[in-house]
């Protein structure tokens, strides 16, 4: 029996699709505010380190809602046609993130190379492992010296994504093809254990922190743990006992995991020096992050009425988190780190990067990203498309940045 037809896409014929949604319809408004937040944790931490130390955390968060949302796109697709069609899968990945990213680099070496002098001077080669997903290799040292510090680095996160991306929908079809989603759920738990206990040893043999901060393997318990989550809502009946024993933990577990990641933003500083606190933390600190972020997307989702939520999904949190997160992403610490040597104050530089940031995630928006967006669904899935009604399309989750 095969897994995939000659078209690519996983056969029927063996399994059933299991008839309910569980908890995976519907767009989440509130992940959308979330992405928000996340966003300025890591703007905040790039511009006033200082005072928001653990702002990287957002980094943290993003994996793990990545995790989960790409999750909850293929169990999507899969329930409702007991296949994933990958082609089409890789190819809406690549409309929606990557004519962002290319302009972003495009614009960076353009100016780099007419003012060479300026914070984006000599940006031609770190272009090219940002453009290919491979600036997480790159930061430390793969094909060569490392490049760690650029105005493109952050793109880093982009990779250690992408690299998931293209490991992940196959892993998931395969067991899928053998075991029910309760049990996928479990053996997907279980791969993100072994991914900390690889990092323990990577800590143990003295791997320096470029590597643990930027390797796919070091990351990918973080992407994992969001798509175990994703597979339980996926298994979990809506009015089952299990769902309501959710519930009720969600009510107080949500607001725990939310206030010690904030805490953490402004009380955590990641070390960067070996020793004790430096082997615990990198060994366990991704893991722990990851698991209070899960928490957290856990809770909005089955608390959609509760506090967080109401406050995450109002429009001014959940619309520029929807739209501009990406691009923001991708733009702010060019931005910040070109106005450095141009404004000297820093109460003055730090405003002035965010609304240019703003600006220039609108511009993305609007010139590149959504043009491409739609012509792609257009090109991509014009039977799933006519199929679908309009007002469920318009739910479906979006990509993380």
């Amino acid at each position: 029996m095969n897994l995939w037809s000659s078209s690519g896409t996983q056969t029927t014929t063996d399994r059933p699709v299991e008839p309910h949604d569980g908890l995976i319809s519907g767009r989440k408004h509130a992940l959308d505010g979330l992405r928000t937040v996340a966003v300025a944790g890591v703007f905040l931490f790039h511009t006033v380190t200082e005072l928001v130390p653990g702002g990287s955390i957002g980094v943290d968060v993003f994996f793990t809602l990545s995790g989960f949302v790409i999750t909850l796109l293929i169990m999507k697709e899969y329930r409702e046609t007991g296949r994933l069609r990958l082609g089409t899968f890789y190819a809406k990945r690549l409309a929606r993130l990557w004519p962002a990213l290319l302009a972003v680099c495009g614009v960076v070496v353009l100016v780099g190379i007419i003012f060479p002098l300026s914070g984006w001077g000599g940006q031609e080669a770190n272009a090219i492992p940002a453009a290919g997903y491979v600036m997480n290799l790159a930061n430390y040292g793969v094909f060569g010296s490392s490049t760690g510090g650029n105005a493109l680095s952050p793109t880093w996160t982009l990779a250690v994504e992408e690299q998931f991306y293209l490991v992940w929908p196959l892993l998931l079809l395969v067991m899928l093809r053998f075991w029910k989603v309760r049990s996928v759920t479990w053996l997907t738990a279980a791969l993100a254990a072994g991914f900390l206990v690889l990092r323990f040893f990577l800590v143990s043999g003295g791997a320096p922190l470029a590597r643990l901060y930027n390797g796919p393997d070091t990351r990918a318990d973080q992407l994992l743990l969001g798509c175990t989550l994703a597979l339980l809502f996926t298994a979990v009946k809506p009015g089952s006992r299990v769902h309501a024993s959710l519930q009720a933990g969600a009510r107080w577990a949500g607001p725990l995991a939310g206030l010690s990641l904030l805490a953490a933003v402004f009380l955590l500083k990641e070390p960067n020096e070996t020793g004790t606190w430096f082997n615990v933390f990198w060994t366990a600190g991704p893991t722990a992050l990851a698991l209070l972020s899960a928490v957290v997307i856990g809770s909005l989702v089955l608390r959609p009425a509760g506090p967080g939520s109401r406050i995450l999904s109002h429009p001014w949190l959940a619309n520029p988190g929807r739209d501009l997160s990406y691009a923001a992403y991708l733009w702010h610490l060019p931005i910040y780190l070109l106005l450095i040597p141009l404004v000297p104050s820093l109460w003055l530089r730090v405003p002035l990067a965010a609304a240019l940031t703003v600006l220039m995630a609108y511009l993305s928006f609007r010139f590149v990203e959504r043009p491409i967006r739609r012509w792609a669904s257009k090109r991509l899935e014009p039977a799933v498309v006519r199929s679908v009604p309009e007002p469920a399309r318009e739910l479906e989750p979006a990509g993380t940045p």
